[in-house]
């Protein structure tokens, strides 16, 4: 069995890397110029959160969403992208005002 990367990403190798970090570094400077603070969320969260944001319905959420149960029986889905977390987060931190 042979695995190649998925469909659509790729992966940086060592030789890619300094470009990739002098990207990340001039971004990382515009944002604070723009006075923008960076925010990072979990890499997975409850499964209702994305059910909430983009509806029960949608492809994203019956066909493109890996969904597990953990120990205690919660629905976990690793994010799909990071919209819906950054705004939970943004309002469960009280980051507004």
């Amino acid at each position: 069995m042979s695995f190649k990367v998925p469909r659509g990403t790729q992966d940086i190798l060592p030789e890619q890397t300094p470009k990739w970090q002098k990207v990340e570094s001039v971004l990382r400077e515009l944002s604070r110029v723009y006075r923008y603070k960076e925010i990072r969320t979990p890499m997975f969260e409850q499964t209702e959160l994305f059910q909430r944001s983009v509806g029960d319905t949608t492809d994203i959420v019956q066909k493109e969403m890996y969904t597990f149960e953990d120990r205690g029986g919660r629905s976990l889905t690793l994010r799909p992208e990071g919209t819906a977390s950054t705004v939970r987060a943004y309002v469960e931190h009280k980051m507004f005002g």
